[in-house]
């Protein structure tokens, strides 16, 4: 296993691993470990370049640090990534190596399960390594995180419809959803039963079909999501979907969803505001699964009602970011790392 440190300007750890004998090519970004030990998820995707995977573990390990800071977690910021195709790349050796990638960081980085890993993959990397979560709950873990992150959006979501649309009421509220992962079929099952009309779209068919069928939602191709009207567009597949080619196609009153990095740059939330959409930071309605998941690292171990108590804190955060956005006049993306940043300051005092 050949591990190659990288010198990242403000990132207290940025590690690659290159194992011959498994196959894995991985990367281990930690970004701040002010407020506590890094915890973040392990992607696995077939990035088209290794600078592409370089770029997307550090983004992600920021915004995990400011998610955490937000939600109280007691936490630091850190992500992984394996590079791979998780249709056609998965085996047992890969995610033994990875759990010894993560072990090398002796505790300062834990990991759990994100977009193209699962909680069985999390049962083989934990052979390796006992700083892993999101493992079965017959292991005393509290499984996959998926349900608690889409909860949390669907919180936040309302607190979004409360002010922009004057209603708390999701009947008949038309909310297009990029993406039908895990995550989002959580949130489609809860936008649906509120009454919500679902326009859905993925890359996958298979998947996309599969939430058509299940919440009645009417699919429109990847690319034609962007124009649909509706009141919400749920950005809930990768990054940087809200961008210069993206924001001037929204047809929607409000942003809000699950994905991470939705905004390409913090400028990008800006423009938003200037076209009039109310846009829900992504670091603070999406943080449902990290703080699930951070419940299992307190003495006591993982209480699923303290974990629920601690996600329905959502609605609140959403509020108050949106408050707090108003009346300081600036973009409710700034206004959320404003919070995250003075955060990391006051724990940066008390050390």
């Amino acid at each position: 296993m050949k591990l190659t440190e990288i010198d990242v300007p403000g990132y207290e750890r940025v590690v690659r691993c290159d194992d011959s004998d498994s196959g894995l090519r991985a990367l281990i970004s930690v970004h701040d470990t002010t407020l506590g030990p890094a915890l973040g998820g392990l992607r696995m995707w077939p990035y088209l370049s290794d600078q592409e995977a370089f770029t997307d573990v550090n983004r992600l390990s920021k915004g995990m640090t400011y998610k955490s800071a937000v939600a109280g977690t007691g936490l630091g910021g850190g992500k992984s990534v394996i590079i791979g195709n998780p249709k056609t790349d998965k085996s047992e050796a890969v995610f033994r190596a990875m759990g010894r990638f993560v072990d090398q960081f002796n505790g300062l980085y834990t990991t759990a399960e994100d977009v193209g890993t699962t909680v069985e993959d999390m049962v083989l990397v934990r052979e390796e390594t006992r700083h892993v979560t999101g493992l079965p709950r017959e292991m005393g873990s509290s499984g996959d995180p998926s349900p608690y992150t889409a909860y949390g959006c669907f919180l936040g979501m309302r607190a979004c419809v409360e002010m922009a649309l004057g209603t708390n009421d999701f009947k008949n509220v038309r909310i297009a959803v990029q993406g039908t992962g895990n995550v989002a079929r959580y949130l489609c099952r809860h936008l649906h039963e509120a009454g919500a009309t679902l326009i859905v779209t993925d890359i996958v068919e298979e998947k996309v079909r599969r939430v058509a069928e299940e919440y009645g939602a009417t699919v429109v191709d990847p690319e034609a999501i962007y124009d649909v009207e509706c009141e919400i567009y749920v950005p809930a597949a990768l990054g940087a979907t809200i961008n210069d080619d993206s924001i001037p196609r929204l047809k929607c009153k409000i942003v809000a969803g699950p994905a991470n990095n939705q905004c390409l740059t913090v400028e990008h939330g800006d423009r938003l505001r200037e076209r009039g959409i109310l846009y829900a930071p992504d670091f603070v309605i999406n943080a449902g699964g990290i703080i699930n998941v951070s419940v299992e690292l307190e003495p006591e171990g993982y209480n699923e009602r303290r974990a629920l108590e601690k996600v329905r804190n959502i609605y609140d955060a959403v509020r108050d970011i949106l408050a707090k956005a108003n009346a300081e006049d600036i973009s409710t993306n700034r206004a959320a790392i404003l919070l995250a940043e003075r955060k990391l300051e006051e724990g940066r005092a008390k050390k």
